[in-house]
């Protein structure tokens, strides 16, 4: 495909080129195995070159007037809005993305860059009293300098601009390292559109490469501040201890087991309705969904029932067709493990109620109830189209469950009272929770981050600020200050 080979690079200071090192990144299509790039690996020294190149641009970037860097958004989001059929289908062909997945995807991206645009003009700095006489003390919003961004395979060209266009719209300027499944929707494309939207060389980077071939060089290299980082707690856990030696602020947005809590007053079919999209929308690979459905044994026979069947009835096959609602996962260890999982878990006492199969990447629905109260599956996050039914007694055991995970990030509680929802709510250790909806939601204004295992920090709105920007303290004295001696 063209639109890949085409934007089958590296991009360093405005320049399209390809990589030196000693391999080839061979980007794949799911679905159909069909080979869609390759992309020789950026070295370190490219990664240096990226850093630098954006060191340079950034200072001048600086010093532009916000309307002018809002304008450069404001272009990068009327390029997405003519192009989302070929961005679309870009996301069905890289990542296996449904129909309904890719415009959900690009839905939130054009929502993120709306907000972006507003961000330039967000930082507002303060003047505060002084106990010396004489003096004033003005403390201003700065931009960090350069971001370095790390972006997954799930939402890849959503979660890089949910990063790069505030960090760009705040004056900073950015690498983006993309996830090696998604190189073009996570790094390439993102590159091609703020490209032609006419943002100056050097502002934004995108080195696509490997820890194989680059080690830590991007998050030990000197030049960023800030490493935004999007992916599994484990490899978080190690770019926060990387950064902390270095003495960077990580951003971190981590794995999740969240919870979907039913309770004896829910409306049923709209839990239901509710609970299966919270697990299986893009095959379950996302941090949000709700790995554990908590049923109140009062309503467990008749929601199970009414679950299991809607599961059961969804289409399973080519991410392109317009009715497919489970298409492939990303690759064939993620479709391996997952199918290994559950047979893990039957063999562990679990019974399912579907139990999926793996024809290639593509993976069946999977139910399981019953589960032994110390199954690992339990505590575990779950990056494929599996939902685990478990069912309690009263809203104390059901807080009960739903904390007993390493994770905090997400979660929703269903309810015929909402003042009852917000005070469940308000017990489950996690950085956000819904009540009478799903778990999978993202806003532009609201900040998104998690607890315990799920990250560190937040994103969207003022906390991209936060996140992108320092205070500098400047003091004036008018008059004259006393020395003692």
């Amino acid at each position: 495909m063209s639109f890949f080979t085409d934007l089958a690079h590296q991009y360093i200071d405005g320049e399209w080129r390809p990589g030196k090192g000693s391999w080839d990144i061979i980007d794949f299509n799911p679905y159909n195995g069909e080979k869609l790039a390759s992309i020789t690996v950026a070295t370190a020294d490219e990664v240096d070159q990226a850093y630098r190149s954006a060191e340079t641009a950034q200072h001048a970037w600086a010093e532009t007037n916000p309307y002018a860097r809002r304008q450069v958004l404001e272009r990068a989001l009327r390029i997405v809005e003519e192009r989302e059929q070929e961005i679309g289908d870009a996301i069905v062909a890289e990542l296996g993305g449904t129909r309904l997945k890719a415009a959900f995807e690009l839905h939130l991206a054009k929502e993120f860059l709306r907000e972006s645009i507003q961000l330039a003009l967000r930082p507002a700095g303060q003047i505060l009293p002084s106990p010396t006489e004489g003096k004033e003390n003005r403390v201003y919003r700065v931009p960090v300098g350069v971001v370095g961004v790390i972006s997954p395979f799930n939402f890849p060209f959503l979660l890089s601009l949910k990063s790069v266009a505030p960090a760009l719209a705040l004056g900073n300027a950015v690498v983006l390292k993309p996830h090696q499944n998604t190189p073009v929707c996570g790094g390439t494309l993102v590159a091609k559109v703020f490209e032609d939207a006419g943002l100056p060389a050097g502002l934004l980077n995108v080195v696509v490469t490997d820890i194989a071939e680059i080690g830590d060089a991007l998050l030990e290299h000197p030049v960023p501040q800030v490493i935004s980082f999007t992916g599994s707690d484990k490899v978080g856990r190690h770019v926060a201890t990387v950064c902390a030696a270095n003495l960077k602020r990580a951003v971190l947005e981590l794995g999740g087991n969240s919870a979907l809590i039913v309770l004896d007053d829910a409306d049923l079919d709209y839990a239901v309705d509710a609970a299966v999209f919270s697990r299986y929308v893009h095959q379950g690979q996302v941090c949000m969904a709700a790995n554990r459905i908590l049923v109140d044994r009062a309503v467990e026979k008749e929601f199970t029932e009414k679950f299991v069947a809607k599961v059961a009835s969804l289409p399973v096959g080519d991410p392109a067709a317009p009715d497919t609602v489970i298409g492939p996962l990303i690759n064939a260890t993620q479709a391996e493990a997952i199918t290994s999982l559950v047979d893990q878990a039957v063999e562990d006492g679990a019974t399912a109620l579907l139990h999926g199969r793996a024809e290639g990447n593509l993976v069946s629905p999977s139910v399981l109830t019953g589960l032994p109260a110390d199954a690992s599956v339990l505590s575990q996050e779950l990056f494929g189209p599996v939902a685990l039914v478990v069912p309690f007694d009263g809203e104390d055991e059901a807080v009960r469950i739903a904390n007993d995970t390493p994770y905090g990030l997400s979660g929703a509680v269903h309810t015929g009272n909402i003042e009852r929802g917000v005070r469940v709510g308000q017990r489950i250790h996690t950085g956000m929770i819904h009540i009478n909806d799903g778990t999978v939601h993202d806003e532009p204004i609201v900040p998104f981050g998690g607890e315990k295992s799920s990250g560190l920090g937040r994103l969207n709105g003022d906390s991209m600020v936060e996140a992108f920007t320092t205070q500098k303290w400047i003091s004036v004295q008018y008059g004259r200050s006393r020395f003692p001696f």
